[in-house]
């Protein structure tokens, strides 16, 4: 009677720890969507339940619909496709979903968006909490993505009031996850940022389709020096869907290149699903499936 009485909570238990491993694969897979105003919606998207799969709705910018800079408000400018109540319905779908809200991007219509330095930094962070609190909970968001992409020549602000943001988001609870996103030309206020902040930022999306590399060989080398200013364990490579830098079955070569160099592939990040909806997401597809086979977990 007693070995019973202990057997039971373990059957209940067991149940609950393999649908655990099932959904935490070890692998991510972010997706930015929304960017170009297409009405993309998440249930076009194939989603493998193996692998932590995160939305990065794009995106979430401090200016007015003019473009003017709005001192750290923040406003949704995502595809209208993207509702609160169709966030909620792909995360009640599938567990190992998450989405995150992607910070100013590189312009808003026609207008080029610049981070700016703010008159008053706590004010800036102040009203930057206050907004993106309101947008996370009415979204139903985990997280925030960095993605500002032209800076003025004194930036020291930037790495300052975007880690003390993410610090103070993650401290209230208010997320559970942060990424940044830098690319070539914008690697040193990141490079700022993540050594003041990086144990607060779990992933890095560096676009590595801005690096102008086309062979795999070459995606290697750039590979080698992001994560050596980023770290190799939070550096997602990364594909742009008919865009630029490395395209085709090149951009998987170049995967199994980077294994077979020690590093391991932690998941992989693409921009977007946008235009992923024309080749019946591809792309998405054959790159999750590479993950879950991969030979690191």
């Amino acid at each position: 009677m007693a070995k019973s009485n202990i057997l039971l909570p373990l059957l209940h238990i067991i149940p609950l720890l393999l649908n655990f491993q099932l959904l935490c694969h070890g692998k991510v897979f972010m997706e930015y969507i929304g960017a170009t105003g297409k009405p993309v919606t998440f249930d076009q998207v194939p989603i493998e339940q193996g692998i932590d799969f995160h939305f990065v709705l794009s995106f979430a910018i401090d200016a007015d619909p003019s473009a003017n800079p709005a001192n750290g408000t923040f406003l949704p400018y995502w595809a209208s496709t993207l509702t609160p109540d169709s966030v909620a319905a792909i995360k009640a779908e599938y567990p190992n979903v998450k989405a995150l809200a992607s910070l100013s991007g590189w312009s808003l219509h026609d207008k080029k968006l610049n981070w700016y330095k703010p008159a008053d930094p706590q004010l800036w962070i102040t009203n930057a909490f206050t907004s993106l609190q309101e947008i996370i909970n009415t979204y139903h968001l985990d997280g925030i993505d960095i993605d500002y992409e032209r800076f003025p020549r004194h930036n020291e602000s930037f790495a300052y009031c975007i880690g003390e943001l993410i610090a103070l988001l993650k401290n209230q609870s208010v997320i559970s996850v942060a990424t940044i996103a830098p690319y070539y030309s914008t690697v040193i206020p990141y490079i700022q940022l993540y050594e003041n902040y990086g144990d607060l930022i779990d992933y890095v999306n560096h676009q590595f389709y801005t690096d102008k590399v086309r062979t795999p060989e070459g995606y290697l080398e750039a590979f080698k020096l992001r994560t050596a200013q980023f770290g190799k364990e939070k550096v997602l490579p990364s594909y742009e869907v008919n865009g630029r830098g490395i395209q085709g079955d090149a951009f998987f070569q170049a995967l199994q290149l980077l294994e077979k160099n020690g590093f391991d592939i932690k998941g992989a990040m693409i921009f977007s699903a946008d235009a992923s909806a024309g080749n019946n997401y591809y792309y998405e597809r054959k790159i999750q499936a590479f993950l879950l086979n991969s030979t690191h977990v």
